[in-house]
């Protein structure tokens, strides 16, 4: 085999393995691609390798979620990520099984919030009810935890660095701010006056996105932010007035 011969027969391998690694790539894509309830890569959100896909709309675990403490023996808080950073399906622990996940579904279809993605991990505090007579509506507290995305049911450690004052319809409807408690650009926050110090503009684009994320006529008003004394005297009166499910 001359030397002519012998370059075009490696240019063609090469042209075969690239178009190969394209058809892989595209196929990958398709694949990634997939939309789920309406939302296009809704299947590449991770969840906690702690829970397995029932279906496509719910994970499930072995583990009673709302039946874990609320506080850990060091002060820190436990949170269940029900919604990580930067997506928009809203799944939550469910009611009827506290070991599973699920998207939760509104007029027969599963809801999304029609707005940027969470700027932040939605979650749930287990072990939680705040009542109405004390601003809250009976189930467990919110919390966003600030930080880098979680995977979906994941239960993380954070430290309550305040709560976000709002009304949703005109009742009262308060959102506790965390941060992750390690390995996380926010994990030293400790109050909301630190995190405005060195993160500018961070809580007004969270104090803006709960305000609008239900759009002009959602009803959603924010009050502003009281800092970590009072988030940690709220989960403390949801914490005492948690009954557990027998």
């Amino acid at each position: 085999m001359n030397a002519t011969v012998m370059k075009d027969s490696i240019f063609k391998s090469l042209l075969l393995a690239l178009a190969s690694m394209v058809c892989v790539f595209t196929l990958a894509s398709n694949t990634l691609a997939e939309t789920i309830g309406g939302l296009g890569f809704a299947d590449t959100t991770r969840h906690t390798t702690a829970m397995t896909s029932k279906d496509i709309f719910t994970i499930v675990g072995d583990q009673d979620l709302m039946s874990l403490p609320a506080i850990n023996e060091d002060g820190t808080i436990r949170a269940i990520v029900e919604i990580p950073t930067g997506t928009s399906a809203k799944w939550e622990v469910s009611k009827d099984d506290p070991k599973a996940v699920y998207w939760e579904f509104k007029k027969g279809k599963p809801r999304i919030v029609n707005y940027l993605g969470y700027p932040g991990n939605y979650g749930t505090i287990p072990g939680t009810a705040l009542p109405k007579e004390l601003g809250g509506d009976g189930d467990p507290l919110d919390v966003m935890v600030l930080g880098q995305a979680v995977p979906r049911g994941e239960i993380v450690n954070v430290r309550l660095i305040g709560v976000l004052k709002m009304l949703d319809g005109g009742e009262q409807d308060d959102k506790l701010i965390a941060v992750l408690a390690e390995n996380s650009p926010f994990s030293h926050i400790k109050s909301m006056a630190q995190l405005d110090a060195e993160f500018h503009g961070v809580s007004q684009i969270v104090d803006l996105w709960f305000a609008n994320y239900k759009g002009p006529d959602g009803g959603m008003k924010g009050l502003g932010f009281s800092d970590a004394d009072e988030a940690q005297a709220v989960l403390e009166a949801a914490e005492a007035n948690y009954k557990p499910v027998k």
